[in-house]
């Protein structure tokens, strides 16, 4: 390893989310001289359009909003000092249910040994001692998370290498907290009905369940201007409503559940490279 800096690889599927999830381990690791390769596999066609014009609706062009998209994750990568950027490219799915997921050349309709092995060329090539994607529900259900999930696990299959591999998640208690935050900032927001309630409690993991606790809260200010350099997107991201301070404050610890590990390092674990430095 002495011939190659160490490497993080971030898969993620659409521009902004290497914000949410990862901008604090990303611009960390940077800061601490480790190379950050994040992974885009869509180009953000079904996110909203100049004005907020939403997908399906008059004047919202896909391609035109791809392109706007690509140019806010190159600023949000420099944001997050970021070392690489790849793009897979592959059309945006849009939400479970949306006529375009079953658009020929939407991610969800792409083979996932296609995927895999695009993204498995890219492994070869930068050899990451830890890779991070979604887990197998894409953290909330959406399509092109889900297949984020897949092309990454069957990439690893696809190659020799044995990275420390996680799943982002979110501890049940920070999902109390964020429902009662954003109830705050929204007083008027409707109760959910009973069956959104529900699926709204599953999501994240309990939190004795969470093998890995990072604490970034030191670069939440990164993390918060990452975001708010997804600005077309403003709408959608509840975070920059509330400011920076209560942003650090919510959003400063980033949790991972490890999926597969050669080093042996105990867990819980506050740090993705335990055992590899």
């Amino acid at each position: 390893m002495a011939d190659r800096p160490l490497t993080l690889m971030a898969v993620h599927a659409h521009p902004d989310d290497e914000a949410t999830s990862t901008g604090g381990v990303l611009a960390q690791y940077a800061a601490e001289g480790i190379r950050t390769v994040l992974v885009t596999c869509t180009d953000g066609g079904c996110g909203d359009g100049p004005g907020g014009v939403k997908p399906g609706d008059p004047g919202h062009d896909p391609a035109a909003v791809a392109s706007m998209r690509r140019q806010e994750l190159e600023a949000s990568c420099e944001v997050l000092k970021i070392s690489d950027l790849e793009m897979l490219d592959y059309a945006d799915s849009g939400m479970m249910g949306w006529p375009s997921n079953d658009a020929p050349g939407s991610f969800w309709q792409t083979p996932v040994e296609e995927g895999a092995a695009r993204l498995a060329e890219l492994m070869r090539h930068y050899r990451p001692d830890v890779v991070v994607t979604y887990d197998e529900n894409g953290f909330y259900g959406h399509p092109d998370h889900i297949q984020a999930n897949r092309i990454t696990m069957a990439a690893l299959e696809m190659t020799d290498l044995t990275p420390k591999v996680y799943w982002t998640t979110m501890p049940r208690s920070g999902m109390q907290r964020f429902g009662e935050i954003m109830r705050e900032f929204h007083p008027d927001m409707p109760e959910p009905d009973p069956a959104e309630a529900a699926a709204m409690a599953e999501i994240g993991l309990p939190d004795d369940e969470i093998t890995t606790w990072v604490d970034t809260t030191a670069f939440s200010g990164q993390k918060f201007d990452s975001l708010a350099a997804h600005a077309s997107q403003g709408e959608n991201i509840f975070f920059l409503k509330m400011g920076k301070e209560r942003f650090g404050e919510l959003m400063g610890m980033e949790t991972f559940v490890r999926v597969q590990d050669a080093t042996g390092a105990p867990v819980p674990e506050k740090d993705l490279f335990a055992g590899l430095r």
